[in-house]
């Protein structure tokens, strides 16, 4: 089997890069740099020297509070770039993984949301994944949608920032009304390699089990690295980002439950795996 990854160098696509070794087949890895997939032409290029039996398009415009300035560049990635790999799978045959987000939910409702829930973005950033979604489903029939939640792993994310800012700062200021999953990047790569063996193509929520909000979110980050920072929980209000957040964007992997495959672990055992291997 041979795989290729969009957005290979991002913070999933290292989690699938770290899984390459002990893959069977082949997995090439592309970074924005390397393969523009707004440029039709490119990504045609690429799929006829690979032939791909599966693309995992990890790759998009995740600025959330710059897509509200930069709107057609969030959806020239992340809906024309989509439409981009989408045909091309279809020209190939081959399987489809598009990545998209708890951001396509409004945070209105008090439970976690199913696949068979109704998005509703609130943010730029939200349509345009949103809006992948659908125009991959609308062209491509091997496709499998992927939504998740307050991803970290390798590279720039919430938990070394919290880290880093440990070290720097006597107390941090953290919102705590906002809740979600967070989901380690190498638990969700886990995830995807198994749903692709199998045609049960759909959309499917794939994050750690449980929920927080961001303050408990940074205590647990504390906690499991020994570090006796100070946390002041703040509102939404006032953090003042540029882009809306829904509230409450809590996903249950229904879909999996419905197999019999939600392996997914609690956010806690996660988040203590990924600090101790990050050490």
């Amino acid at each position: 089997m041979k795989i290729i990854v969009t957005g290979g160098y991002g913070q999933l696509g290292r989690a699938f890069v770290a899984l390459a070794d002990s893959f069977a087949g082949q997995m090439f890895f592309f970074s924005s740099c390397d393969l523009n997939v707004t440029i039709p032409y490119q990504v045609n290029r690429l799929f006829n020297q690979i032939r791909p039996d599966v693309v995992i398009h990890t790759g998009a415009y995740t600025a959330v509070d710059a897509a509200e300035t930069a709107q057609d560049e969030a959806f020239r990635v992340n809906v024309a770039g989509t439409r981009n790999i989408a045909a091309a799978c279809l020209n190939h045959d081959s399987k489809m993984v598009y990545l998209s987000s708890d951001y396509v939910f409004d945070g209105k409702q008090n439970l976690p949301y199913t696949e068979f829930d109704q998005p509703n973005p609130i943010n730029v950033y939200g349509r345009s994944k949103l809006e992948g979604e659908l125009i991959a489903a609308r062209i491509c029939p091997r496709l499998f949608i992927i939504r998740t939640s307050w991803l970290y792993g390798e590279g720039r994310n919430f938990v070394r920032t919290i880290l880093k800012l440990a070290q720097e700062r006597k107390e941090l200021t953290v919102v705590n009304d906002q809740i979600g999953t967070p989901t380690y990047t190498a638990d969700l790569a886990q995830g995807i390699m198994s749903i692709i063996e199998t045609g049960e193509f759909g959309t499917y929520h794939m994050s750690n089990n449980g929920y927080c909000t961001w303050y408990d979110f940074a205590k647990e980050i504390l906690r499991l690295a020994g570090l006796s920072t100070g946390v002041q929980p703040i509102t939404t209000s006032e953090f003042a980002a540029t882009a809306l957040r829904p509230r409450y964007s809590v996903l249950r992997n229904y879909m999996l439950e419905l197999s019999g495959g939600d392996y997914f672990r609690c956010w806690q055992d996660a988040l203590a795996d990924y600090i101790n291997r990050d050490r």
